[in-house]
């Protein structure tokens, strides 16, 4: 009686991939996407890492550490210390999101920046400002980015003579806000819904925008002294 030959069983979705057989092909674009996480990871942990001690008793290693990559990973995406740090201390992309509005919903919007990046992503666009005299010649650097690249760029955006000290208040009213957010962890601002503190805080901060104390509309008359 000559043998029944039959097909081999079809691999059904789960089952484990036979001996030899090629690995599945990853999704397009995963290896991409991967690299952009990774160096998204290295990039908090600098900043992080800023935030907190002198430029110069920074290492790759530490930075590694914080980023949960090996060294070398750094060294591939970013070349050097220095190469790293000019990304650190730009505000360029942080400037694109936190100004990414009208500006008569800009005060809004800036507050909701600020507490969003803390709450979701433990990240402030701007408090690593607040360090730059812990880093000698790169707290230089990074003054010199922060002017042009956020106080200066909002005042452009605004009307009036005295649009520079507009903007330049502003922006002090969210790092004020991100001070005692993210670094005197405020208990009963942190217990606040996001909203809420939007529209307690978002107020003041158009008020600069606009030159209006009451942050109403532009030419309303200043509320009575007394």
């Amino acid at each position: 009686m000559s043998a029944v030959s039959t097909p081999p069983p079809t691999a059904r979705e789960g089952d484990p991939a036979a001996p030899g057989a090629p690995a599945p092909a990853s999704p397009p674009g995963a290896g991409r996407r991967d690299a952009e996480a990774t160096k998204a990871a290295i990039l908090r942990a600098a900043r992080y890492l800023l935030a907190r001690h002198a430029h110069a008793d920074i290492t790759l290693k530490a930075v590694a550490e914080r980023a949960g990559v090996s060294p070398p990973l750094v060294l591939k995406y970013f070349g050097n210390k220095d190469a790293l740090f000019a990304r650190v201390m730009s505000f360029d992309t942080d400037a694109d999101a936190l100004l990414d509005a009208p500006v008569a919903e800009l005060g809004r919007h800036m507050v909701r920046h600020v507490v969003s990046s803390q709450r979701e992503r433990g990240a402030d666009p701007l408090l690593r400002i607040a360090f730059a005299p812990l880093h000698g010649q790169q707290g230089d650097i990074l003054r010199a980015n922060f002017r042009t690249q956020v106080t200066e760029r909002l005042a452009a955006r605004l009307d009036g003579a005295d649009a520079a000290v507009r903007a330049e208040l502003a922006v002090a009213a969210v790092l004020g806000l991100g001070v005692m957010y993210g670094l005197a962890r405020g208990d009963a601002l942190r217990a606040l819904p996001t909203e809420a503190i939007v529209d307690r805080y978002g107020p003041t901060v158009q008020a600069h925008l606009t030159g209006d104390p009451a942050g109403g509309p532009a030419g309303a008359a200043p509320p009575p002294r007394g």
